[in-house]
């Protein structure tokens, strides 16, 4: 028989590099899934990994098994000391995400680093992760990954919004939890925001103090991928291939480039928030950019909700442990309706120690 309650550690790390989330929650099934969150950190990567992270789709596939085999072996070390710091018992396995290095499902490839099988050998636990892969072999996006923990744990929300280094949302619709990423934010917004020595722009202060570049605006808006049908995601690659050398050609100061990727972003994300009173849940490094928040405020007719900063920062964490639970269960985890694949499915892959 299924047990029904379980002690988790889950790992995330997102696009935006702001470090690697550890959580501990534990997850009680009694006719729906419950949660409660035990412990939590957030441990910033030196410059070294972050500039590595940063360029990972300039590797070649030698040394990205290098890199890959390097950051299995760091991640392992960093939960194993958040594990032995806070004293954590009795935990039934980890659930990692690892960090993705390439994405790139409709060429039929996504590739997260960060899952080789030593991190369970070091952690002496079962580990179960590399979430995405299966889903892009069933021919769907391998992303998002978290709407069927919106659908599980926050569904007395309409929408929820993740505000990461891309904008997502998920929803229900005819019955089916439909998900997308819609546009991207940080990974822009911190890409310019470095050029000032900076690592974010704290509250959209210097997005508010800039000018918007309406050819630049409209030129970005009218991108392909805004027209796609679900479903859809994004990577690092098509901002570097695409969006970067748009913003580029205009030579413009970074605070009038900040001002108009906010705007950017809040057109594309309010698109969807059209009903009146609505409720939208709003996670994510970008809920602290409150610029962006009030942008998305005035375009849009939904009743936004900021949780509390725990939540904020750590729901992604939080969900990955509950695919992992799903995954252990053998339910699914994964679901056509948001991915594209061709079925719902149990994904991940469980490693022994």
């Amino acid at each position: 028989m299924l047990i029904q309650n379980y002690n988790i550690v889950s790992v995330m790390s997102g696009t935006s590099l702001d470090g690697i989330d550890i959580l501990c929650s534990n997850f009680s099934f009694k006719e729906q899934w419950k949660f409660k969150i035990i412990q939590f950190e957030t441990i910033p990567y030196s410059l070294k990994w972050k500039q590595k992270l940063k360029t990972l789709t300039q590797f070649s596939k030698v040394e990205l098994k290098q890199i890959d085999d390097d950051y299995s072996k760091y991640l392992a070390y960093q939960i194993l000391e958040f594990i032995n710091k806070n004293n954590l018992k009795a935990i039934d396995f980890i659930a990692s995400h690892g960090h993705t290095a390439l994405h790139n499902p409709d060429k039929g490839y996504t590739y997260q680093i960060g899952n080789q099988s030593v991190i369970s050998k070091i952690l002496k636990h079962k580990v179960v992760c590399d979430f995405r892969v299966q889903d892009v072999e069933l021919g769907g996006q391998g992303a998002p990954l978290v709407p069927i923990g919106d659908e599980l744990l926050f569904s007395k929300y309409n929408y929820c919004i993740n505000l990461g280094g891309f904008a997502n949302i998920s929803f229900k619709e005819n019955g089916d939890r439909i998900a997308f990423d819609i546009c991207p934010v940080n990974i822009i917004l911190n890409y310019y925001v470095a050029k000032l020595d900076l690592d974010y722009d704290d509250k959209g202060e210097i997005a508010k103090s800039g000018k918007i570049n309406k050819q630049l605006l409209e030129e970005l808006n009218k991108l392909p991928f805004y027209n796609l049908q679900p479903p859809k995601s994004l990577g690092f690659e098509w901002v570097q291939e695409i969006v970067l050398p748009i913003i580029e050609s205009y030579n413009l100061e970074v605070r009038d480039i900040l001002r108009t990727i906010n705007e950017h972003a809040a057109i594309q994300i309010s698109k969807y928030l059209y009903q009146n009173n609505l409720k939208t849940l709003i996670t994510g490094g970008g809920a602290y950019n409150l610029f962006l928040i009030e942008r998305i405020k005035r375009l849009s007719n939904s009743k936004i909700i900021i949780p509390n900063t725990v939540i904020i920062e750590y729901k992604e964490a939080l969900i990955f442990g509950l695919l992992g639970v799903l995954k252990v269960r053998n339910e699914i985890n994964c679901l056509k309706s948001v991915t594209g694949a061709r079925k719902d499915h149990s994904s991940g892959r469980i490693l022994e120690p």
